[in-house]
């Protein structure tokens, strides 16, 4: 039954994050915070990540389809995929869902353990309005971009790696990632980066609002924002792949 509890604490909050900002000016100022901290300062590891990450994959890809028969062209068609429909979207969240989870969660549990969201309460502020909101929206808009940036940086990864290794000619690569591709795949990962960006940043500021106690118990909201947001991404990757591509 505590789980149950726990979900309708999470909804109720969310019905107090999803109303009009008290303050236009104060929202958007906060909004181009959050830019800056969740996803500007998330871009090198994001880029990091996508570039090695192409490589790996590409690499692979060639290794297990090393037979004459089979057209190298396959190298990169199958890298392309691999990432845009999956690397990206999936693993490059769940690398979000620890650094921008665990930052959100600390963030907001420090206020509550230090009585700073108790006093915008006392002066009559939604505090999860103006907490939460803005991050949520930042995480939805931003997300996005830093997952087209992730795909690109995964096929020049990608790309480079069969150049270095001479697994496979430039063209025959080149022709793989062009070989009947579907606008569809693009769609498809950008609305799983919607979805994974909501969860991000909804869960790990419900673990960061509910902290009560110290210093000790901001680590555990933390973790525990981290591990659910996780899970949640490993869950509804699933669905999602299950409604759009069958």
């Amino acid at each position: 039954m505590k789980i149950f509890g726990i979900i309708g604490r999470y909804f109720l909050l969310m019905r107090r994050v999803f109303t009009r900002p008290q303050k236009g000016f104060v929202f958007r100022k906060r909004l181009f915070d959050e830019f800056q901290y969740l996803g500007v300062e998330s871009l090198g590891i994001v880029a990091f990540i996508s570039i090695f990450m192409g490589a790996v994959v590409a690499i692979q890809t060639a290794y297990n389809i090393a037979n004459p028969l089979v057209s190298l062209s396959l190298i990169g068609f199958t890298t392309r995929q691999s990432i845009i429909l999956e690397f990206s979207p999936t693993m490059i969240s769940l690398i979000l869902a620890g650094k921008v989870g665990s930052r959100i969660a600390s963030e907001i549990g420090t206020m509550r353990v230090t009585e700073q969201i108790d006093a915008l309460e006392i002066m009559g502020v939604n505090s999860a309005n103006f907490l939460i909101l803005p991050k949520v929206v930042a995480s939805l808009l931003i997300n996005p971009i830093l997952i087209i940036i992730s795909m690109w940086l995964g096929l020049v990864g990608g790309w480079a790696a069969i150049m270095v290794t001479g697994l496979c000619t430039s063209t025959d690569f080149v022709t793989g990632l062009r070989d009947t591709f579907e606008e569809f795949s693009i769609f498809y990962a950008l609305i799983k980066t919607v979805i994974f960006a909501f969860i991000i940043s909804t869960i790990s500021s419900f673990h960061g609002y509910e902290t009560e106690g110290g210093a000790l118990e901001v680590g555990q909201a933390s973790t525990k924002a981290v591990v659910v947001s996780s899970i949640l991404i490993i869950l509804f990757n699933l669905i999602l792949t299950q409604l759009l591509l069958t």
